[in-house]
């Protein structure tokens, strides 16, 4: 049998928690912030031992830029040596300089080497027989430098910190949950939980897009365009790379956000599927904005953000008009609906042989 009196019982407001003080909430949040600031100490610890593997992981879609890059070069280039110095590189445009075939070989090289005649001494031109040098002479991949005397100690702390934020996550997560959860209903904690693992998929959807695919076609296209103008874009400061890098997949899986976002107003009766289906002209604008933010200043790029973004925005509109129809329209939807996800899955496919498989 309970003795506690009325006064001496926990209140809970309409299936919540039990109501707390504000100084016992302060609390709360003191040892929230305290524990997640620890959970990110740990992460940041842990890259900065592992320091090197985090860099290479970073480093991967310059690579694959690279090879991008150099797989769609169809010119053929010419590069001149002095030992192992590069003297300069030229484009012919042709196949042949005067009577000589340069044959069908997209990359070749000659050696500046003295050659005796009879009692002289000449200069001549010979082919250079080191291909894998004359490969990397015209194909120089982009490397990453540090300017400064702090530039290594800078490069640490970014990879540490983004690092440390990613391991982090996961805690700082569950630490939010334990203080926030015991405030809401249990409907509320319900349709909070289903938001959070779909917006969890939905996020590391966003950031593999960007890694695996989005990544190298942006870096790519920003060193062409360097080499379009005229400068050189063999060398990028390392902390400029890192932060870019990791900026623009942060974006990327925030972008992806946008159906939770959408679907948690409409659930709350702020939005109908009326109303995004006439929003849906500014939300083109919106998403091609956002493609010009959050990428490079560079169509193709930007494009590839706005697709995923636009049909994002598509499916919620989707999802919103399934949940005002009755038992009939839902299950004859549910067949289009199948359909599609099959068609976004071919397509998907696809663009991964095409930039993944086909370009290594």
């Amino acid at each position: 049998m309970d003795h506690q009196t009325e006064e001496e019982r926990p209140e809970f407001g309409d299936e919540g928690g039990p109501v707390k003080s504000f100084l016992e909430h302060l609390e709360d949040l003191r040892w929230m912030l305290i524990k997640s600031c620890s959970a990110v100490a740990v992460g940041m610890l842990l890259c900065l031992i592992g320091a090197d593997y985090v860099v290479g992981i970073i480093k991967w879609p310059l690579v694959k830029a690279d090879e991008l890059r150099a797989s769609d070069d169809k010119s053929q280039s010419i590069c001149f040596f002095v030992g192992t110095n590069v003297w300069g590189t030229f484009r012919p445009g042709a196949t042949n300089l005067g009577a000589l075939d340069l044959g069908t070989n997209r990359h070749l090289g000659f050696e500046l080497v003295t050659v005796s005649l009879g009692s002289n001494q000449v200069l001549a031109l010979q082919p250079m027989t080191n291909q894998a040098l004359v490969d990397k002479a015209l194909n120089l991949p982009t490397t990453l430098r540090n300017f400064s005397p702090v530039g290594g100690f800078w490069v640490a702390f970014q990879v540490a910190l983004y690092g440390g934020l990613v391991l982090g996550s996961p805690f700082i997560i569950y630490f939010l949950g334990q203080f926030a959860l015991p405030a809401l209903k249990i409907k509320e904690k319900k349709y909070v939980l289903r938001g959070f693992v779909i917006g969890t998929g939905l996020f590391l959807s966003g950031v593999a897009f960007c890694y695996f695919v989005l990544m190298r076609i942006a870096l790519a296209a920003s060193t062409k365009y360097s080499e379009w103008l005229g400068f050189s874009a063999s060398e990028w400061r390392a902390e400029d790379y890192i932060s870019f890098v990791c900026k623009f997949m942060l974006g990327m899986g925030l972008g992806f956000e946008l159906p939770v976002v959408i679907l948690t107003l409409v659930k709350i009766g702020i939005l109908d599927h009326r109303k995004l289906a006439g929003m849906r002209r500014y939300m083109i604008v919106v998403n091609l904005i956002l493609g010009a933010v959050l990428t490079t200043p560079e169509v193709v790029t930007q494009v590839l953000m706005f697709i995923p973004l636009q049909g994002l925005y598509e499916l919620s509109v989707w999802i919103a008009w399934y949940w005002e129809q009755d038992e009939p329209k839902k299950r004859k939807a549910r067949w289009i609906f199948a359909l599609v996800v099959l068609v976004i899955a071919a397509a998907s496919a696809w663009a991964y042989w095409y930039f993944a498989l086909s370009h290594k």
